[in-house]
């Protein structure tokens, strides 16, 4: 975009989610309930795991910690994206811009890397069990957790100041549900194709060294788990890391639908960014409560407490 007037908008204009005017009113009520069942259901993996001392293990830490960034995760962008329905709410500081694509980055690059960390947790637990407690201990636990939390703060850093330091006209009105880097640099007067192919390769690196670890570390774990002799040892098992695939797959799938074609956006990608970060977050306290036996008998004997 070539502008005659470079001076940075004080405000930003979101465009929001594009819908027919009949359904405005439930899929506002729709994405209230399912954000309100987020952080309902991952505080609720949070109370059990804290108050029930048989869960107190690096397994179910490396779940508090993905509870925390998934309900923060899912705060950067649904409450604005609930803000879009009523008059005036699409309008956003630059400040509040600046601030939204940074949060958003650095949670999601520090989720890659703890669902990294969880895999070879698991590949430690089965594949190493008996040097596991020694190697998996408390303070290897904090050193890591803050390790995801450190990386996505710095790529996100990163990614911030590299969009944000490019001149921008007066076009102010940013083509998505939220201030996110792609629809950022449709507004810039130079020619954005450095930074383009800096997202690809810095996002496409981190996606795709995260899930190529995750694989590995679940090859050595299918591996393993086949050696058990005992039934019930592999079920409990595959039981144990299933949970942790199918959250990894539908977190992925559509980060990758997203962001590895950053130049063409469409109506679709809003309605793909809604689903990772509006019903994966949702879906993951579900899924490690239906798979993880653990956490259902916490939850039911949490349950029969209060009753």
């Amino acid at each position: 975009m070539e502008c005659s007037n470079q001076t940075t908008p004080t405000e930003f204009t979101l465009a929001g989610l594009q819908y027919p005017k009949e359904v405005k009113v439930p899929l506002f009520l729709f994405i209230l309930i399912m954000y309100s069942l987020t952080l309902s259901g991952n505080s609720l993996i949070l109370w059990v795991v804290v108050s029930n001392v048989q869960l107190h293990k690096p397994m179910y830490w490396f779940l508090c910690h993905l509870s925390i960034l998934d309900m923060a995760f899912s705060s950067v962008v649904v409450p604005r994206v609930l803000a879009g329905f009523i008059p005036g709410g699409k309008v956003i500081s630059l400040g509040e811009c600046v601030s939204q694509l940074f949060l958003f980055h650095f949670l999601g690059c520090a989720e890659s890397f703890l669902y990294t960390l969880m895999a070879y947790d698991r590949f430690l637990a089965i594949c190493k069990p008996l040097r596991y407690s020694n190697l998996m201990n408390w303070k290897a636990c904090l050193i890591l957790s803050l390790g995801t939390v450190v990386g996505g703060c710095l790529n996100s850093v990163a990614e911030t100041v590299l969009t944000f330091r490019l001149p921008f006209g007066q076009e102010n009105l940013v083509d998505y549900i939220f201030c996110d880097i792609p629809a950022v640099l449709k507004l810039a007067c130079v020619d954005t194709s450095l930074n383009e192919m800096m997202i690809l390769v810095d996002i496409g690196l981190v996606a795709m060294t995260c899930f190529l670890l995750i694989l590995t570390s679940y090859v050595y774990i299918v591996a393993a788990i086949l050696r058990i002799k005992s039934s019930e040892g592999r079920c409990r098992a595959f039981s144990t890391c299933s949970a942790h695939v199918t959250v990894v797959g539908i977190y992925y799938i559509p980060v990758v639908l997203h962001y590895l074609r950053p130049a063409s956006q469409d109506a679709m990608d809003g309605v793909i960014c809604m689903l990772y970060t509006t019903v994966t977050p949702f879906l993951n306290p579900v899924i490690y409560t239906l798979r993880n036996k653990d956490i259902k008998l916490a939850l039911m004997k949490q349950w029969g407490k209060s009753l």
